[in-house]
């Protein structure tokens, strides 16, 4: 059986037309009657039901539609670990970073895993928590830069656990102190990330536990909007303490929390389900090492 007969055939029930399916596919209508009649030869049975008013599948094509993903995925991690096994040099990766951390976080990283592994394909793109779990990115081998997300089908790694601190115009009295309880922050206004935000939820929930409910009066899921605010000194904002650090602005400062239990917690994850190619695993690896290094630094300067 050509695995591709079976990507065919889950495109034509996907669309309950021929002619829908032959356009996805970008092949032409007979050719793709002909493969899905092959097919139906191979297993010996009809899969479609074919009317002339509608295609519908028949109980074997259910059957077949149920397993023909897994067979799919099978045959692709297979794939790869025989590529893996030729060539360990090569690869192709994509890492998935979310909006939160920017580029600059891993601008670096990036850069000196190119010069290390120069035939690695590697490209990065921007990936929320939701897609992260859509089957698209089963079906290509991908890294994410990411909150932790709840589940069981995510193995994990962290490679950040940064404070969050309190940025402010350098004119605002509390810019002084060298550290400032939440709870100083009651009366005033906040610039805050978007609600789709695991941090949203985790400085809300704090501020409550601190006996207040925080005045936001932006949020946002840009840092340099973010920034740009503070700086028109229309609130604070808590950002994670590596982006405080790495400000342009000649008018901001950053005071930390006293006993802060906020936090951004960065992880590396993949599916648990999917093969991790050479290029993957020496990523990981990479970042885990390079950013362990980084922290150590911090602490130490």
């Amino acid at each position: 059986m050509d695995i591709r007969h079976l990507t065919y055939f889950i495109e034509v029930a996907k669309h309950s037309s021929f002619t829908k399916a032959a356009r996805t596919l970008h092949v032409s209508q007979p050719s793709l009657s002909k493969t899905i009649k092959q097919l139906e030869r191979e297993f010996d049975v009809p899969l479609f039901y074919r009317s002339s008013k509608k295609l519908e599948l028949t109980d074997a094509g259910e059957a077949v539609l149920k397993n023909a993903q897994n067979v799919i995925d099978a045959f692709q991690n297979l794939q790869a670990g025989v590529t893996d096994l030729a060539d360990i040099k090569k690869g192709q990766i994509r890492i998935g970073l979310p909006p939160i951390i920017g580029a600059a976080f891993v601008s670096s990283l990036i850069s000196s895993f190119i010069e290390d592994f120069p035939l690695i394909d590697l490209r990065l793109s921007e990936v929320g928590s939701i897609a992260i779990k859509k089957r698209h990115y089963r079906l290509t081998c991908w890294v994410h830069l990411q909150v932790p997300l709840q589940g069981e089908d995510f193995e994990c790694k962290q490679i950040l656990h940064d404070p969050l601190v309190a940025v402010m115009h350098h004119d605002h009295p509390l810019s002084l102190n060298e550290h400032i309880p939440l709870k100083a922050l009651e009366e005033e206004h906040f610039v805050l990330y978007r609600n789709d935000f695991s941090l949203h939820r985790s400085i809300i929930e704090e501020c409550l536990r601190q006996g207040f409910f925080p005045n936001a009066v932006c949020e946002s899921s840009q840092k340099d909007f973010m920034l740009q605010m503070v700086e028109a000194k229309l609130g604070i904002a808590l950002l994670p303490e590596h982006i405080a650090k790495t400000m342009q602005s000649h008018v901001l400062s950053y005071v930390p929390l006293e006993d802060n239990p906020l936090h951004l917690e960065l992880v590396m994850i993949w599916r648990k389900d999917s093969y991790l190619p050479f290029a993957a695993r020496t990523f990981i690896e990479e970042a885990s090492s390079y950013y362990s290094t980084a922290q150590k630094e911090a602490r130490g300067s």
